[in-house]
């Protein structure tokens, strides 16, 4: 199958493009974009693979799936367009890096900074229906991004796993923590970021697991 991605995760995944469920998922994708409105714009599906390289993945921060608000979405999780008004969750997050590390990011909405040095910032589901979340769980997408996990426990090391609520939690059972640095806390939305999201240092402690490895801190 001829799936348009980043070179490096081509390679790295190369035993997905020609698997079955694969197959289904993708039927079932180009079906949902020619029958309603999905979200991300197809073209950025595989976003934060094509903006972040296999071999540059310095931190991983897991997601649920797209926001499914019009124009929400960009590919990135937890990420909108600069235009965008923030969604709740990102408001915490951007809250918390002010907290921790003392940078004013209020005024930040897209992500691709942080993806553009090293920050795989992946949703568990890629797509969603319009208006409904969670409507494409379940259709192959989170096998697909356990993949992405494995390969990177697999094939790189010394990589910071933030792992944020029970659902991005649960992708820490791929994860070889004596290889890699995984941080766990509830998740950023307003429902549980009071259970231990703030205060949780995720931004401080990973710059310092990375420099412990000697590998470059991320500008926050």
């Amino acid at each position: 199958m001829n799936v348009r991605i980043e070179d490096s995760w081509h390679k790295a995944l190369s035993n997905v493009w020609e698997s079955e469920y694969f197959a289904r998922l993708t039927d079932f994708v180009r079906q949902q974009y020619a029958n309603t409105t999905v979200y991300p714009p197809a073209s950025k599906i595989f976003a934060a693979l094509d903006a972040c390289p296999f071999d540059k993945v310095k931190v991983v921060i897991v997601g649920q799936d797209p926001y499914h608000g019009p124009g929400q979405a960009n590919g990135l999780c937890f990420s909108v367009n600069a235009d965008v008004p923030q969604p709740p969750s990102l408001v915490n997050i951007l809250k918390e890096v002010a907290a921790n590390t003392g940078q004013d990011v209020s005024n930040v909405s897209d992500l691709m900074r942080w993806a553009k040095q090293g920050v795989l910032l992946i949703n568990s589901v890629l797509t969603v229906e319009a208006s409904r979340p969670g409507s494409h769980a379940n259709r192959g997408w989170e096998q697909f991004t356990d993949e992405i996990i494995a390969k990177l426990n697999s094939g790189r090391e010394n990589i910071v796993f933030m792992l944020w609520g029970s659902y991005a939690i649960k992708k820490g059972q791929l994860i070889d923590r004596s290889r890699h640095c995984v941080l766990t806390s509830p998740h950023p939305s307003p429902l549980s970021a009071y259970r231990g999201f703030f205060g949780n240092r995720h931004f401080s402690l990973a710059n310092e697991y990375l420099q412990q490895h000697n590998l470059s801190p991320i500008q926050w």
